[in-house]
């Protein structure tokens, strides 16, 4: 083995051994709790022919949240054992995981020539010790799959002019509805075919659930999904939205006002932004937008903040100079924040003027992604290549 190769090796495997440190002595282990609701609440639903929207976790007071289409995507878990069920939702994070690392990661790997297994490698590993990561991972949670299913439209479907492009988010809306913000993404940049594929997507998905289930769909759209008691707290310091900030200043009374006049601002940010972005980074600015806006974003939630995270990385080695130290120190910082569990020292109690801060802390570094992630002129890391690959297989 060349002594590059083995020095390669030997990077990979020391911080394979400092992660799994990091994570044994730092992670929080959820025991799949998001996963055991799903579990329960099909099996519950199909086996036990009960109503999908009055299963509780034993023991607790969750249930499943999410439109019936979900549960429809979910039905194979009525028919494995539970041990099964984690090893396939393990089995397609981590599929989705690498597919979103070779669209985002590996094209900055090839332009600077470096081995693309180590860069991948490397990549996995830092993502791995990244809290809303090992969150989406512990919980069970199907962040990734949602994240796969857009970038798979932006990245592969429009990126290679494909006619099926607004598929893949049309279906991550009907599942869970915050997916919804990239119609909007197309509506805003004027995608127009692939546009009213996502919204027809969504439509039929959502009309064949309530063809299944119209009891079910009758109870999401007029009762479940206005119904915040169940999902939690909205000041809960684990929601990192723009609502859960607006909620921790008065818990008990928090301002819709406040929190309205928020969001229009920040979907004017995101709209002058957006416009004049590429597809990679529409995909990034879009995530940031859908964990700022939404009423609840729990920390797992904010995985959709690592395309940013990543595009981030590339705008710091393509600069020179303080830009360059700059932009790779604020992304340092950025990871580090996000691995620390740093909001949760204020779970108990967020007054005063270090709580607003501290509790709010990856609201603050939403809010600085979606303001000063740097745009370039040129379509960001990927785009050109797929479209080359697109182009040699045609």
């Amino acid at each position: 083995m060349e002594r590059a190769a083995r020095r390669q090796v030997a990077i990979v495997a020391g911080l394979a051994v400092a992660v799994a440190v990091f994570l044994a002595l730092f992670a929080m282990r959820h025991g799949f709790f998001d996963l055991k609701v799903y579990y329960g609440a099909v099996n519950y639903w199909i086996n036990d022919h009960g109503m999908l929207y009055d299963f509780l976790k034993p023991n607790s007071k969750y249930g499943f949240t999410y439109p019936p289409f979900a549960a429809i995507a979910m039905v194979p878990m009525a028919v494995v054992p539970w041990t099964l069920a984690i090893l396939i939702s393990l089995g397609l994070s981590f599929a989705a995981t690498y597919a979103l690392l070779r669209w985002l990661v590996l094209p900055i790997a090839h332009r600077y020539g470096w081995t693309p297994w180590f860069v991948l490698a490397v990549a996995f590993l830092l993502i791995a010790a990244f809290e809303p990561y090992r969150e989406t991972i512990t919980f069970g949670q199907v962040n990734l799959l949602l994240i796969f299913l857009v970038a798979l439209d932006l990245l592969v479907g429009l990126a290679g002019g494909r006619r099926w492009a607004g598929v893949g988010i049309g279906l991550a809306t009907a599942i869970k509805l915050t997916p919804g913000v990239f119609i909007l993404y197309l509506l805003v940049t004027r995608r127009w075919r692939a546009f009213f594929v996502a919204s027809g997507t969504a439509a039929v998905a959502t009309l064949a659930a309530a063809a299944v289930d119209p009891g079910a769909s009758r109870v999401f759209w007029t009762d479940a999904l206005f119904d915040t008691n169940r999902v939690g707290s909205l000041a809960f310091v684990s929601n990192q939205s723009l609502q859960g900030m607006v909620a921790r200043l008065s818990p008990e009374h928090p301002s819709s006002l406040a929190w309205l006049v928020l969001v229009v601002a920040t979907l004017a940010v995101w709209a002058r932004r957006v416009r004049s972005a590429s597809l990679v980074e529409g995909l990034a600015l879009t995530g940031v937008l859908g964990c700022l806006i939404s009423p609840v974003t729990w920390v797992h939630h904010l995985v959709w903040l690592l395309p940013a995270l990543i595009l981030l990385v590339d705008a710091g080695l393509r600069a020179s100079g303080p830009r360059r130290r700059w932009l790779l120190g604020a992304a340092a910082v950025a990871y580090a924040v996000l691995c620390s569990r740093l909001v949760w020292a204020w779970e108990h109690g967020f007054g005063g003027v270090d709580g607003f801060l501290f509790s709010n802390a990856y609201v603050w570094i939403s809010l600085a992604l979606l303001l000063f992630l740097p745009l370039r002129s040129v379509e960001a890391p990927g785009v050109a290549e797929l479209r080359q690959e697109h182009r040699v297989a045609a």
